[in-house]
């Protein structure tokens, strides 16, 4: 369900699985409630979600206090959030910057509309893995639902195994592919980095993938990201 990626007297920050809710969900518990009793810490709340279907890095504060602060700074948009995504489809442009409106679609989906009234806002690189798979890096500059999930969609790369999104395919993957990859922020003060590489899925764990994020040093805080 999740591995402690770090964890002190303000936050917690786990590695979360994929598939697996942050919120109750059909389950008995969801990922919250299984933290706050795994460590003892009824009050401990996350700052900012992810998807059910993606895996990696989850912040949770230990107190009201805290949580106050970090949400703001999310909202604020002060956290800097990076996350890895492969597709098996040729996008129509390899980098640059993903922008447009969400609006509700069919199935509880979302589109990507041209209208720029409240635009989700997402800046990106693409690498090639193999022949027919390709590596995206991805900055969201805003928190919409399915953002990444719906700029990769709108670019004709729609991410493996999310079936949301993606249409259906012979042999069905074992997972979707989007992680959490690197999170940066500051809290009373103090500046901290971290990056968690995907461990969770085949595709994930092939030698051609490690090699293509090899190339990146583990570190998407110094890309030239595209400006916005």
């Amino acid at each position: 369900m999740y591995r402690i990626v770090e964890a002190n007297d303000s936050f917690v920050l786990i590695d979360k699985s994929p598939g697996v809710s942050v919120h109750k969900d059909q389950a008995d518990t969801g990922l919250v409630m299984q933290l706050q009793q795994d460590l003892a810490n009824p009050q401990l709340s996350p700052v900012h979600r992810l998807d059910k279907v993606t895996s990696g890095l989850m912040l949770l504060a230990c107190n009201p206090a805290v949580a106050a602060e970090l949400s703001a700074a999310f909202r604020e948009r002060q956290v800097e959030k990076y996350y890895l995504a492969l597709s098996d489809r040729k996008p129509r442009k390899k980098q640059g910057l993903i922008r447009g409106d969400m609006e509700k679609a069919r199935r509880g989906a979302w589109k990507l509309a041209k209208s720029q009234t409240n635009p989700a806002v997402t800046q990106f690189f693409s690498y090639s893995v193999t022949a027919g798979q390709r590596l995206f890096v991805l900055r969201p500059r805003t928190g919409k639902t399915h953002q990444l999930r719906v700029a990769l969609k709108s670019i004709g790369a729609p991410i493996i195994g999310d079936s949301l999104y993606h249409e259906q395919t012979d042999a069905t993957p074992d997972r979707a592919y989007l992680h959490a990859w690197a999170l940066a922020f500051t809290l009373a003060g103090k500046d901290y980095r971290f990056v968690c590489p995907p461990h969770c899925g085949e595709l994930f764990t092939q030698p051609e993938f490690a090699s293509a994020l090899t190339t990146l040093a583990d570190d998407p805080f110094s890309l030239n990201w595209p400006t916005i």
